[in-house]
């Protein structure tokens, strides 16, 4: 069994906007005497758009139609039509989530897309999606290296640390190239942290003065050095703290970081030779580039090439963000595809007894009850150490216990695990629920609490089901 799925990703950045389309093959990689394990085999980006600025109407509002009128004209020009769209996401990064209007633009985009082209945002995922765009997660398994990806663009950094292929954190940093905008040789905006930062360290900057390169340059610095604090490869300053974007946390201190990648639109001036003019773009970024390059702290370890540069975040998009589910899989047919549900994660010491997981979903349930109305959830576990029928059997009773709120409801009940027991404990909760309830029991996939997912229709002769999941979290 082989089967070719086509994917789009589009990324509204702080700069830049663009898309690429991406073919995904699936194959059964068992054999024909084994449980079917059907895996995606093959990722090749088909199409790479034009890179166009990002339509604003506003400092505070991006141009939606604007936008609209860009997608639709690269579906054009690719002779890609939304309904041959099988998968994918659009995501908005960097300074661009602040927008105001950010999330209806998403949902425009994403029913404009294709209908399993899902809407995200939220600078932990962008951190995941860039780095693997850059290839920093294979460089990382094929080098047995603990890899960061610094991805550098117009609005934010986001920092994403592989450690022999695992991801180990994620963070994300309120710098980049667009902090600063220039026009006609004068400053025209100033992001209020670089502001904070530039008067801290005894920088007078203001909009409407005359930018001066010298002046700038210290600022980038300053910048730069940033970066180096946030990969603990420099003692953290007196800025540190206040730099990560949404109040986030910082990356974990071991294992040591030992070779970087960089992408985003900074990166190109972090590898190659500068420009001539540094404010050939109307802000900081060449400037940013270059004192990263020069930043002392970078050569304590090893400089690895990015696969990609400025389209890392948007190859990560495209070709990233979905995933497979277990082929043991339960499902209520007609109730896929679905989008944007918020996950109810029971972790693992809550499931060590069945009375203690039922407790926790019954307690978490109303967290997920906006103003007391009942919304669609999906319940998420790992499953693990119960194989067996009877175990399976009073998991299922364990799991209705828990959730009755969501069974007296008109929702199917969603379950997520990461164990391959999905089409039985499906059957499970079947029988004992007297088939009177939707259910969707998917398996082999990993989540978080605060996460959503999306599930699309089966492929592969209905054993699987493309997912993805995502964070929407808006930056502030």
């Amino acid at each position: 069994m082989r089967e070719v799925v086509l994917s789009v990703g589009i990324d509204i950045g702080t700069s830049t906007t663009q898309l690429i389309f991406s073919r995904l093959t699936i194959e059964n990689l068992a054999t024909s005497y084994t449980v079917p394990r059907i895996s995606i085999v093959d990722k090749e980006v088909t199409y790479r758009s034009d890179i166009y600025f990002t339509p604003l109407l506003s400092p505070t509002e991006i141009d939606a139609e604007a936008v609209k009128e860009i997608v639709r004209t690269e579906y054009q020009k690719a002779e890609v039509k939304p309904a041959d769209i099988k998968t994918g996401a659009v995501i908005i990064t960097g300074d661009t989530a602040r927008k105001q209007n950010a999330n209806q633009v998403l949902a425009t985009l994403s029913g404009l897309a294709g209908d399993f082209v899902v809407a995200t945002a939220g600078p932990d995922l962008e951190s995941v999606l860039s780095a693997r765009g850059a290839g920093a997660d294979k460089l990382s398994k094929e080098k047995r290296l603990t890899v960061a990806n610094l991805d550098v663009g117009g609005g934010t950094s986001n920092l994403a640390v592989y450690s022999k292929g695992r991801l180990i954190g994620v963070a994300c940093l309120d710098i980049g190239g667009r902090l600063i905008k220039i026009e006609h040789g004068k400053i025209t905006y100033i992001y209020h942290k670089i502001q904070e930062l530039a008067k801290q360290n005894g920088i007078s900057i203001a909009v409407g003065e005359t930018a001066d390169a010298a002046k700038l340059r210290k600022i980038c610095t300053l910048m730069a050095e940033l970066l180096a604090q946030a990969l603990h490869l420099a003692p953290p300053g007196g800025y540190y703290n206040r730099i990560f974007t949404n109040d986030g946390k910082e990356l974990p201190h071991e294992p040591s970081i030992q070779a970087v990648t960089f992408s985003g639109g900074v990166a190109d001036y972090v590898y190659n030779p500068p420009d001539e003019d540094v404010f050939k773009f109307g802000d900081i970024g060449i400037m940013l580039g270059e004192e990263i390059q020069k930043n002392t702290h970078f050569a304590k370890v090893e400089l690895l090439r990015a696969a990609e540069t400025i389209r890392a975040t948007v190859v990560g998009a495209g070709t990233h963000t979905t995933e497979i589910s277990g082929s043991t899989i339960s499902y209520a047919k007609d109730k896929l595809p679905i989008k944007n549900i918020p996950i109810l994660k029971v972790s693992q010491e809550e499931e060590a007894s069945l009375e203690t997981l039922a407790a926790s979903i019954r307690s978490q349930i109303p967290l997920y009850m906006p103003q007391g109305k009942m919304e669609q959830i999906a319940i998420a576990f790992t499953g693990e150490n119960r194989t067996s029928f009877t175990e399976i059997q009073s998991l299922a009773a364990a799991v209705i216990d828990g959730a009755q709120e969501v069974i007296q409801h008109e929702y199917p009940i969603i379950i997520v695990i990461e164990n391959d027991i999905g089409k039985a404990l499906g059957h499970a909760l079947n029988v004992q629920l007297n088939h009177k309830k939707d259910v969707i029991c998917i398996d082999g996939i990993q989540t978080l609490s605060g996460d959503y997912i999306d599930i699309g229709e089966p492929i592969a002769d209905g054993r699987v089901v493309p997912v993805v999941i995502k964070t929407l979290i808006f930056n502030t």
